[in-house]
């Protein structure tokens, strides 16, 4: 259940940390790119059982 918890709070994130605000636009992809990776590992460590 803590997993699910952890996954649904990181897409979350993620969704927030998409630069579509102006101020925002010139970061890049780094935000949501770093969120998007710890969402990936956080993913495959509860496919794999360890959290």
């Amino acid at each position: 259940m803590l997993s699910t918890v952890l996954i649904v709070l990181l897409i979350l994130i993620l969704l927030g940390a998409i630069p579509t605000w102006p101020h925002s636009r010139n970061w890049g992809y780094f935000p949501s790119g770093t969120i998007g990776l710890i969402l990936i590992i956080i993913i495959i460590l509860a496919l794999m059982g360890r959290i």
